[in-house]
């Protein structure tokens, strides 16, 4: 199977715009040939990075200018931006996972999600980040283990987290024991995070793992975003990608590059994965369940928006 790993910057905060690039670039990976894609955190359309700057994020009223932004350009899963990717994915017959600001119920609230849409099914899973991180938890909603699924294609099965998730132990062996043999990684951008952890989640599972990282320069903040000028001045590269994929046992096969809008494609074999279990199948032979068990809850409690 052939995947694209996406690296690119959204349209900052611009749902619609954020959703034509991101049909472009589906266009453009599956002509090379990719069978799955993958985009960034968020990707749709934006990370918050005005919350990680300490002037923003110990003022209300500058927290409350940035949320309002960011509430008006979420979307849900059953809104237009997502079937107009799923219709793309259909028409070019790929599997697409794609980082989403995900709209609550309610409306007031939203989740850092992970869309897999299958081509011939549409939507088939939305996987709710569990916990924001650090800054991230006056922007985001916690999500739930309902998500935490794995997605047959092309005889593989995938799964995936995001960001900082990735170094969740029992989040990864959720996934293991659906037998998981490609880990779909996603982030907003920082190769300083992504590097280890990529080539570890390849290396503990035994299995092909793709780090799909976004980028943001200063330039892509449009100007009317009234936090532009404390979030980027003096800063070119805010978030600088660390895009890459790992073949079973840790060796990199794609990347990482930072600094620029790029396309990663590997081809990747179930027979490597499957030969890589043999010393080591870390929800088979070598688990034991007797002694330690995982309890995992699917529950969703937020089902209005998904």
């Amino acid at each position: 199977m052939k995947i694209a790993v996406i690296q690119a910057a959204p349209v900052f905060l611009d749902s619609s715009a954020t959703t034509d690039k991101a049909l472009g670039l589906i266009r453009e990976a599956a002509a090379s040939g990719a069978e799955l894609l993958a985009f960034p955190e968020v990707f749709l359309s934006g990370y918050p990075i005005w919350a990680r700057h300490p002037s923003v994020s110990t003022n209300d009223e500058l927290m409350r200018v940035g949320q309002v932004a960011y509430l008006k350009s979420a979307v849900t899963t059953d809104g237009p931006e997502l079937a107009a990717i799923a219709r793309e994915a259909s028409d070019r017959g790929v599997f697409v996972y794609i980082g989403v600001v995900e709209r609550s119920g309610s409306g007031g609230s939203v989740y850092a999600s992970l869309v897999a849409i299958h081509p011939d099914h549409g939507i088939v899973n939305v996987h709710r980040k569990l916990k924001p991180t650090f800054h991230e938890r006056l922007v985001w909603a916690d999500g739930d283990g309902h998500g935490l699924q794995v997605q047959s294609w092309r005889d593989f099965k995938i799964g995936g987290l995001n960001c900082y998730e990735n170094w969740l132990p029992l989040a990864r062996q959720a996934l293991y024991q659906q037998g998981e043999q490609l880990h779909i990684a996603t982030w907003p951008g920082d190769l300083n995070v992504t590097e280890n952890i990529t080539q570890f989640i390849a290396m503990e599972g035994r299995i092909y793992a793709a780090s799909v990282s976004g980028l943001l320069r200063a330039s892509d903040i449009p100007t009317n975003f009234p936090l532009r000028k404390l979030v980027a001045e003096g800063r070119d590269l805010i978030n600088d990608g660390g895009s890459m994929i790992v073949a079973p046992g840790g060796k990199i096969i794609a990347g990482p590059l930072v600094g620029e809008e790029v396309i990663l494609y590997a081809d990747l074999s179930l027979d490597d994965v499957l030969g890589a279990h043999l010393k080591l199948d870390p929800a088979g032979h070598y688990s034991r369940g007797s002694v330690l068990s995982l309890q995992h809850n699917r529950d969703r409690p937020d089902r209005s928006a998904s």
